[in-house]
């Protein structure tokens, strides 16, 4: 059996960014779980001394950044105890907002992780983080409608569209206005371990880390490139559904030759036409395990597929999960397991 952690000889300090319009839900909450992983680990390890020193920090104007909100002010006498361990960039309203008009937070933040803090960012806070300049060669996440803006505005920075979570050294990037618990909770296993992120995800009740943004990705196809022959086909299949149709009938319908089709396709959509057809199958998959309790099987089927063993590959490929564990994540119990219309 592992030996208990030594209480550390101070305080982890952990700092939340605090900048106009900040979305306060997501500090308040940031703020409790920090406090009960805090309360947690004096009860575990026998200590009445501060765990967790949690810190916000703003622009006071002529006064700079500077503390704002301190767990343990006493500590600021101690070594090193100016620079967090770890500092958080929470999102603001909008995604525009998570730019600066100014150095002054970039500044800041650059050196502070110079000086050794880890830094972490949530949804569009990494828009912040990518400003600094550190982000330039690494993998990073932001929320899935914020990810195209993220990698044309920065094309330094590796964006990973299914990544609900990037974590690097001295860097954490999570996509998602609710990734803040998965950020939390790998803050405290970094600064505390294992045992005290399990017994703080346990008291609040929320998952460990490990999901994946594409679990919640639907697939939302490119209508707005103009090609009138591509968006007949399109409107086709939105009207008749993917089922029973085929890439031959997605030609026919554009008018073009196949050959021709294809090609045009992939440049309007970005997708080859047999991809394309694939997603929208899926995308039926999801609804029906979203709404249904329809055996597996009858969900390929409906979905457009003759071998369910084939359809659970497609799915846990596209998706990131098995259609039984989406279900058990997504599903809504108690409605009638019949996909056929009555009588």
């Amino acid at each position: 059996m592992d030996a208990e952690p030594i209480p550390p000889r101070r305080p982890v300090e952990i700092a939340i960014v605090l900048r106009d319009k900040v979305m306060l839900g997501i500090v308040h909450g940031l703020t409790d779980l920090f406090r009960i992983t805090d309360d947690l680990s004096r009860v575990r390890l026998g200590t009445d001394a501060p765990v967790v020193r949690l810190s916000h920090f703003a622009d006071t104007g002529a006064g700079g950044v500077m503390r704002i909100f301190d767990t343990a002010p006493d500590e600021t006498s101690r070594e090193r105890s100016d620079v967090p361990d770890v500092i958080i960039i929470p999102p603001c309203e909008t995604a525009a907002l998570g730019i600066e008009g100014n150095s002054k937070w970039s500044d800041w933040l650059t050196a502070r992780h110079a000086e050794g803090a880890v830094l972490g960012s949530i949804c569009g806070g990494t828009f912040l983080l990518a400003q600094t300049g550190l982000l330039d060669g690494r993998r990073a996440t932001t929320h899935l409608l914020c990810a195209p803006d993220l990698a044309t505005m920065f094309p330094a920075v590796h964006v990973d569209l299914d990544a609900l979570l990037t974590e690097e050294d001295d860097l954490i990037t999570v996509g998602g206005v609710m990734a803040w618990t998965d950020l939390g909770l790998v803050v405290v296993r970094r600064l505390l371990g294992a045992a005290a992120m399990m017994e703080t995800a346990r008291f609040m009740m929320i998952d460990p880390p490990g999901r994946e943004q594409r679990f919640y990705k639907t697939f939302s196809p490119d209508m707005g490139h103009g090609d009138a022959a591509i968006l007949k086909t399109q409107r086709q299949l939105q009207a008749r559904g993917p089922v029973g149709s085929t890439v031959a009938d997605m030609a026919t319908w554009s008018g073009l030759e196949a050959r021709t089709f294809s090609r045009r396709f992939h440049g309007a959509t970005g997708l080859r036409p047999n991809e394309y057809h694939q997603r929208l199958r899926i995308e039926k998959a999801r609804e029906l395990l979203e709404t249904t309790v329809a055996p597996i099987g009858q969900i390929a089927w409906e979905s457009g597929y003759a071998d369910p063993t084939s359809f659970r590959t497609t799915f846990t490929k596209q998706t990131g999960l098995s259609p039984s564990d989406y279900r058990k994540r997504f599903g809504h119990r108690g409605r009638s397991a019949s996909l056929a219309p009555s009588a």
